[in-house]
């Protein structure tokens, strides 16, 4: 009980100090830590990173960072796609899905790490570039074309496949998404990727409940936890150096992939 408590503060800290994308990490803390299989970790990952970004998301949204049409747009296409990740995971072996939990997680580790280029970029340079999804200037609001519809879509589509499947939330995915194929800044990306990890987590926790999982008690004190660590996270960021902390969240992951791996194919 006290250890499934001190690891959801962890990353519920984690989630608030460093995005959407720090989510990731619940998944091996139940699996590593606690020693319980991916399908049984899965639910209870959902819920705690669904209800923690939630905290994150309402705070965007009074501060007016979150592109909620966007986020709506994004959300619905991942609660549909949801429960085709949650029979996914059902019906692949054990060993397939934690290497594929692994590969998601050096994916993620890999974006804080190409930060620093993408930042240098971040002003006049990208501001050149035509992306599939504009601010109108005039406005400041997202310019909705079919191209932007389609792309915004499909990146919720993956989003909810690999949440259902995985228990990852999607942040580490939406985040560089957003970065790639939108001209929104990173205060407001992050906002509204909490939106949609919220959203889509919630949702992926009635799909995977719905096909017979559970949350025990340990795994409810790890979800009371996390959304403790996500307010405490969200009060203390501002306070601390971001770059520093994407990249110590990027080696972190970085381990414990291949700690994963590792431990899954020995």
């Amino acid at each position: 009980m006290l250890l499934g408590t001190l690891f959801g503060l962890a990353i519920g800290l984690v989630l608030g100090l460093t995005g959407a994308g720090g989510g990731i990490l619940a998944v091996p803390a139940l699996v590593i830590g606690l020693g319980w299989s991916l399908p049984q970790a899965t639910p209870v990952a959902l819920l705690a990173v669904g209800l923690a970004a939630a905290l994150g998301a309402v705070d965007g949204l009074r501060k007016g960072l979150v592109r909620w049409r966007a986020a709506l747009l994004m959300a619905t296409l991942g609660v549909l796609f949801s429960p085709l990740g949650v029979h996914a995971a059902h019906v692949l072996p054990q060993k397939t899905l934690m290497t594929l939990f692994a590969i998601a997680m050096l994916a993620a580790s890999t974006r804080p790490l190409l930060q620093g280029r993408a930042s240098a970029n971040d002003g006049a340079g990208q501001q050149a570039l035509e992306k599939n999804c504009m601010l109108s200037p005039q406005t400041g609001r997202l310019r909705w074309t079919r191209r932007c519809a389609m792309t915004l879509a499909g990146i919720g589509s993956v989003s909810g496949l690999l949440t259902g499947m995985l228990g990852v939330g999607g942040g580490f995915l939406i985040v560089p998404a957003f970065r790639q194929w939108t001209d929104i800044r990173m205060h407001s990306v992050v906002a509204t990727s909490l939106l949609v990890v919220a959203l889509v987590s919630i949702g992926a926790t009635f799909s995977a409940l719905g096909a017979g999982a559970h949350i025990s008690r340990v795994g409810a004190f790890f979800i009371g936890a996390s959304m403790i660590g996500m307010a405490c996270g969200r009060v203390t960021a501002p306070h601390l150096p971001g770059p520093r902390l994407q990249v110590g969240f990027a080696l972190l992951s970085a381990g414990v992939a291949l700690f994963l791996l590792g431990r899954t194919w020995a």
